[in-house]
């Protein structure tokens, strides 16, 4: 536990004039951030008696190791500032609000040629008009089929339209006309964007023009007694007003509007969004966080209006929106969100009638929520700590091990070798900071060197972040002689902005993402000898300070290093429950990898051994010429023309290609149609190969159990 005076900035360092400020713990990673009108009277209230702080923020203060700022000119500034860097750095201390769940929106693709309507979840995507969010996607689904009925809009997937346009014959929902069908040109791209935009302005809450529309179409229709045509339209309207009663009128007419309610106690907080578009109810979504700062409710509003709006822009963010308490001050976040939408934004308080009533309905859900919340997790949290201490006690630790990394080694008969490692933290996945391997020092099966190459290459790369940051223990001087010191806090720069000295870590420091934050226990997937292997590893790089275990399969045995006897934790306790856990999750994450890597030699082909020759340029190729076979039949001249192709790549293509014996034809084994003509795939992969990082954090994990073939994967 650090003093917080040992990092205290000098008297006059800090500026009095709004700002963004940092807190670090000693291993450089980002805590807190927050934002301040004054920098120096909000950092000053940090650095009072430790009594006098709220419980939440003296841990944080005792846990951080130095701190620094950034000034800004308005207060607006300041707070798009903080919110980039929320999400940039993901701050253990800050309020964070996170969807229990992913909710699903109704998605329509207007950047491509033909929109297609779908269910998307996640994060949002340029050129897309999204609807919602919703509470099921069963509920999309429904409201989506009844209006196919009047708005035929593309639903299927690029793979099942391109195979229409090739056979000329449209899926099941263009014959029974729940589709236009532009695959096979019943109508062309211009009329089935017209039908797109038709669909989004009845989904955005202008429906009274499309049923009067209609209606007095039927009425032409059976005025002229053509009476089939009036009993569709008949059909069409009852579809459309289905549509509609889904959603209950809750406003006057064409309001725009969020409310957001607040449900709170001392420790957690649940908000409640109701999305009111055209009058109705259109979307809802839920958040609950626990509450690691002191924070009034304008405050949390605040950070709810930064993770609703923070990456929304037009008309996303709507004309009003209601909340519970105003931030203070109100003022910069109004501009904020008048920014955001490029015109006025309404933020205030409802007072009385039908939308003080609307948001009591809000603040009941909230309140739903948080109770709900607080039964489920009750039990957990209790369980969660129960298990670390468990752990601590077997394994003779001074203290829970909070965070826990885990290795295991995955191969198919020696093929494929690669490793996994994942990270709980405090007793729960952290998915954003698990880390894939290749082993490269050997070929062969040996889980043995696999284990010890991936704990070398993953503490060596801690302790070179160490040595960057001047994180030593024994006073060395790494940077030119100069002293480092490892708690040190900032400098101002010219423009009075608090920066770390010239010695520590680049501008992407503070990550969460990197190798640089160490844990307190490593477990590996093995016995005595992958445990042996792990020990080697950290003791070959000179670290002493991180414990070691191994849990292995058969009587699921706990190994401990230079232990003859396994440690056995009886089958009821929590903290063998938590190591399985950490185990089962190691494996099938290595496994899944190992499955990628698999399927990428499977797929490999002859444009894989050219020399210079990427990703782009072999589908530029595939694309340019339909095939590899035809592409092996083209000239070098041919091959210059496709762009980006030069006269030299173009000869080593043809070189490859020379060398690589052709692969019979493709047949289709349901009918026995040789499919020669149609587009090979060889030298293609749109799998993407993570290096050591494992690619971006949060990338989606698959959860797939393994197939019958597991007994043949470690």
């Amino acid at each position: 536990m650090a003093d917080p005076s040992s990092y205290r900035p000098k008297p006059g360092e800090i500026p009095d004039s709004p700002g963004v400020y940092r807190f670090r713990d000693e291993h450089r990673r980002v805590i807190y951030v927050g934002k301040a009108k004054s920098l120096r009277q909000r950092l000053a209230s940090y650095f009072q008696d430790l009594a006098g702080l709220h419980p939440r923020t003296r841990t944080m203060v005792t846990t951080a190791a130095s701190v620094e700022w950034t000034v800004v000119s308005t207060e607006v500034e300041a707070l798009q500032l903080e919110y980039s860097w929320i999400k940039e750095y993901d701050p253990r201390f800050n309020v964070k609000y996170r969807d229990d769940k992913s909710y699903p929106y109704l998605a329509v693709t207007m950047s491509e040629e033909f929109p297609r309507v779908q269910v998307m979840r996640g994060h949002k995507k340029k050129g897309v008009r999204y609807f919602g969010p919703y509470g099921h996607a069963w509920a999309i689904r429904d409201t989506v089929d009844l209006l196919l009925r009047v708005f035929p809009v593309r639903t299927c997937s690029a793979g099942v339209f391109k195979n229409a346009a090739r056979t000329g014959r449209p899926c099941l929902l263009g014959y029974i006309d729940k589709c236009s069908a532009p695959c096979v040109d019943r109508v062309s791209a211009e009329e089935h964007r017209e039908l797109a935009e038709e669909f989004c302005d009845f989904m955005a809450g202008r429906t009274g023009t499309y049923v009067r529309r209609l209606e007095q179409r039927m009425t032409e229709a059976a005025e002229e007694m053509e009476y089939e045509r009036a009993a569709r339209l008949r059909d069409d309207i009852g579809a459309l007003k289905k549509a509609m009663e889904k959603s209950a009128v809750v406003l006057a007419d064409a309001t725009d509007a969020d409310l957001v309610a607040v449900a709170e106690d001392e420790l957690e907080a649940a908000v409640q969004i109701f999305h009111v578009r055209g009058g109705r109810v259109r979307g809802q979504r839920g958040w609950v966080t626990d509450k690691v700062e002191e924070i009034t409710t304008g405050a949390l509003v605040e950070h709810a209006l930064q993770q609703l709006y923070g990456e929304e822009t037009g008309d996303a963010v709507p004309r009003e929106v209601l909340v519970p308490a105003l931030p203070d001050p109100v003022e910069p976040v109004q501009q904020w969100l008048t920014g955001r939408r490029g015109s006025g934004v309404s933020l205030r308080v409802p007072q009385r009638g039908d939308k003080r009533a609307l948001m009591e309905t809000v603040e009941r859900n909230a309140q739903q929520a948080l109770v709900l919340h607080k039964t489920k997790r009750a039990s957990d949290l209790t369980t969660r700590s129960r298990a670390l201490e468990e752990i601590a006690d077997a394994l003779g630790l001074d203290s829970a091990p909070l965070r826990i990394e885990c290795y295991d080694v995955s191969h198919l008969q020696g093929d494929d070798v690669v490793a996994s490692m994942v990270v709980f933290e405090d007793g729960l996945a952290r998915k954003s900071e698990y880390r894939r391997f290749q082993i490269k020092s050997f070929a062969g099966q040996d889980d043995v060197r696999s284990m010890h190459e991936v704990i070398t290459r993953r503490f060596r790369r801690y302790l070179a972040d160490r040595e960057r940051t001047g994180e030593w223990s024994d006073g060395a001087e790494p940077d030119g002689g100069r002293p480092v010191d490892g708690t040190a806090g900032t400098a101002a720069n010219a423009g009075g902005s608090a920066v770390p000295a010239a010695n520590t870590l680049t501008e992407d420091d503070g990550r969460p993402k990197r190798f640089a934050y160490p844990p307190q226990l490593i477990v590996v997937d093995g016995g005595a000898p992958q445990v042996a292997a792990a020990r080697r590893a950290l003791d070959g790089l000179g670290i002493d300070d991180i414990a070691v275990c191994g849990l292995a399969k058969r009587l699921e045995e706990v190994w401990l290093p230079d232990d003859g006897d396994p440690v056995v934790l009886p089958r009821t306790s929590e903290g063998l429950y938590l190591l399985q856990r950490v185990r089962d999750e190691a494996h099938r994450f290595a496994i899944s990898y190992q499955r990628v890597k698999r399927a990428k030699r499977f797929r490999s082909g002859p444009l894989d051994d050219v020399p210079g020759l990427g990703e782009s340029r072999k589908q530029a190729l595939i694309k340019h010429f339909g095939s590899v076979k035809k592409l092996r039949a083209a000239t070098i001249e041919q091959m210059c023309d496709v762009p980006g192709v030069g006269r030299k790549t173009a000869e080593a293509i043809t070189a490859a290609l020379a060398g690589a014996v052709p692969s019979g034809p493709a047949v289709n084994t349901a009918t026995g149609e040789i499919m020669d003509d149609m587009v090979e795939m060889d030298g293609m992969d749109d799998v993407e190969e993570p290096g050591e990082s494992g690619g971006s954090p949060g990338e989606p994990v698959s959860t797939g159990a393994p197939d019958d073939r597991r007994g043949l994967e470690t």
